[in-house]
């Protein structure tokens, strides 16, 4: 494939992402809407984010001031190298903050400078993998800071909240993690949990978890229970949108699970804000897209 054609498909990918929500999320805030009482914060909180989702739509900019963490995940076909598509994807990334669909939004971590262009060491966070077949998918994320920081990854058995090596002590974890955000990570929030893992692994796959549709089930029952136990839950806390008080303190909650040693029992939790920006595509060798992956 022609290097420019890559490169203006995935040019249009990262605005899709940055512009439009998913309709599986806009719908799951259409629903927390409904529930929240009229003249209430609640109310008004859904209310100034459905006209900014319109807006951001319309006028194709970005649906937050902060367009966070680039998070790319790249099945490569036999045509496509790692290396190409990094210099494609980067040059990419370059023009979307040129024009705006992107902000300004990485920094040397040593000096605080800024690129200027989004790229630098670990930006943007690239995920590859070989695929089956002749297409290529691609699937990003931009995760914004304020989810990033109340983002946390407990350590079982934990006394303080009395939850031990099992799944009654991740449910006192994640629930935990959801009255701890208190709304300053932009909810109602969508949590990514994974139980299991290294500190490593577990932040990582508890983050490609939220690349599930909203309204799925998991494949596992034992965690499709725990999934809706702690939802209807976690809405009972009162702590909102924005942690205004209400009804709808998530609107999702995602959860996997990876092997660990005997020593070690983590429960990673990625916490998503409202602004639940993911996107990818199927593209084939001639430059074509066949398929979005997420309709907006």
């Amino acid at each position: 494939m022609d290097a420019k054609v890559l490169q203006k498909n995935l040019l249009e990918l990262i605005r899709r992402t940055s512009v439009e929500l998913p309709s599986d999320v806009v719908r799951a805030i259409e629903a927390g809407a409904r529930k929240e009482a009229a003249g209430s914060n609640a109310k008004y909180a859904f209310d100034v984010i459905r006209e900014n989702i319109g807006m951001a739509k319309v006028k194709s900019q970005p649906l937050c001031q902060d367009t966070g963490t680039i998070i790319v995940y790249a099945d490569l076909p036999g045509w496509c190298d790692e290396k190409t598509f990094r210099k494609a994807y980067e040059k990419a990334t370059a023009e979307a903050t040129k024009v705006g669909y992107l902000r300004q939004n990485s920094v040397d971590a040593i000096t605080g400078a800024n690129s200027g262009d989004n790229l630098g060491p670990g930006s943007p966070s690239f995920h590859f993998h070989q695929a089956s077949g002749k297409a290529l998918t691609v699937r990003m994320m931009l995760k914004g800071g304020g989810c990033e920081n109340v983002s946390t990854q407990y350590s079982l058995p934990d006394s303080r909240l009395g939850a031990g090596r099992d799944l009654e002590g991740v449910r006192r974890c994640i629930l935990d993690s959801a009255l701890q955000a208190q709304g300053k990570g932009c909810g109602p929030g969508i949590l990514g949990v994974c139980v299991g893992g290294d500190r490593g692994t577990g932040y990582i796959a508890a983050k490609e978890t939220l690349f599930r549709e909203m309204d799925d089930v998991n494949e596992d029952p034992r965690l499709a229970k725990l999934e809706k136990r702690i939802l209807k839950e976690a809405n009972g806390l009162g702590v909102g949108p924005m942690g205004f008080g209400g009804a709808t303190t998530l609107m999702g909650v995602k959860i996997t699970h990876r092997n660990r040693v005997p020593a070690s029992f983590f429960v990673s939790v990625a916490y998503m804000c409202w602004a639940f920006r993911r996107n990818g595509f199927v593209l084939s060798e001639g430059g074509r897209i066949s398929r979005w992956l997420y309709a907006s």
